[in-house]
């Protein structure tokens, strides 16, 4: 018991310093790039009246205005008077800009236009990117047992062979993921963004948790959006746990592919051999010692050598 509740202390601990690792993202990039966005459209800004107060326009000025204003849109700043934001720095614009860069989704729509900023890019994303791994790592093995090792358990339990149990947990498990993080979002964006469709919200759900991140669909850029920092927070949210179930979906697709022996077969690493370490050593303790074993599965002392912690190996495979 003393040993889950420090697990869990570790896990609040990770994922408080992640959101405070973002905070600080956050505060750096609007400090270093906000006041270089306000500079660049009061450049833009000079730059049109002197094109409108032309009473014949060259098209030496039309060229300079155009240039200057597809460069800044590159950089997610627009010359429209219907903008989508007063600022794309701000502290939630800013929050969410350093969850994409970490999370290595990065849609590119917002991107710093200061060497400063870009340096200081570099550097938070060399530190951040591998501690998001690690933060979503602890988090999968977390869960690793409550929603892969125990529903199998229970499907073994009713009389199920191992291999045709893992099968249909996988099955069960993808449909949950692509109802829960695919389909249900994508309902919920093309009903909050106007110009979405139901497609193009599953195109969104799919590119982002698949880290792809083509930046040509970004939610929360629309001027009426009220609560848009409020929305955006929520966003970062979605592709966390989306990430993490998506990790999980992998985890567990190895794992079966060792059982079935498709591992071997292709002569790639199995998931129990690359995860020796982590195995002999978890991050985060499981909960199996708080509840009955499987059909075949070793006791709690047993549990104590190296190679048997909690698989599909410990579960019988009559």
């Amino acid at each position: 018991m003393r040993s889950s509740g420090k697990s869990w202390l570790l896990l609040t601990g990770c994922v408080v310093f992640y959101v405070i690792y973002l905070l600080f993202g956050a505060l750096v990039f609007s400090t270093i790039e906000r006041p270089m966005e306000e500079k660049l459209l009061q450049e833009l800004e000079v730059l049109k009246q002197e094109f409108l107060n032309e009473s014949c326009a060259s098209p030496a000025s039309l060229e300079r205005l155009l240039v200057k204003a597809l460069a800044a849109s590159r950089s997610g700043v627009s010359v429209l008077g219907n903008s989508s934001s007063p600022s794309n720095w701000d502290l939630a614009s800013s929050m969410f800009f350093a969850n994409t860069l970490v999370t290595t989704v990065g849609y590119g729509n917002t991107t710093p236009l200061s060497a400063t900023g870009k340096a200081f890019s570099i550097v938070y994303a060399l530190i951040g990117v591998p501690f998001t791994m690690l933060v979503l790592t602890v988090c999968v093995q977390k869960l690793l047992y409550p929603l892969v090792i125990a529903p199998i358990g229970l499907l073994h339990r009713l009389g199920m062979r191992l291999r045709p149990a893992t099968l249909v947990h996988f099955l069960l498990l993808m449909l949950l993921v692509i109802l829960g993080f695919f389909v249900a979002p994508a309902a919920i964006f093309s009903t909050l963004e106007v110009s979405w469709s139901f497609l193009d919200g599953i195109y969104f759900c799919f590119i982002s948790l698949c880290t792809i991140g083509l930046g040509d669909f970004v939610p929360a850029t629309q001027l009426w959006h009220k609560y848009r920092q409020l929305y955006q927070i929520g966003i970062m949210v979605y592709l966390f746990m989306g990430l993490m179930m998506m990790y999980l979906l992998l985890r567990t697709l190895h794992k079966m592919a060792d059982l079935h022996g498709l591992t071997t077969f292709l002569q790639l690493p199995r998931c129990e051999e690359s995860d020796q370490d982590e195995d002999r050593e978890p991050i985060v303790e499981t909960e199996r010692d708080a509840v009955a074993p499987y059909p075949g599965e070793k006791t709690t002392s047993e549990a104590l050598d190296p190679g048997s912690q909690s698989s599909y190996n410990t579960i019988n495979k009559d």
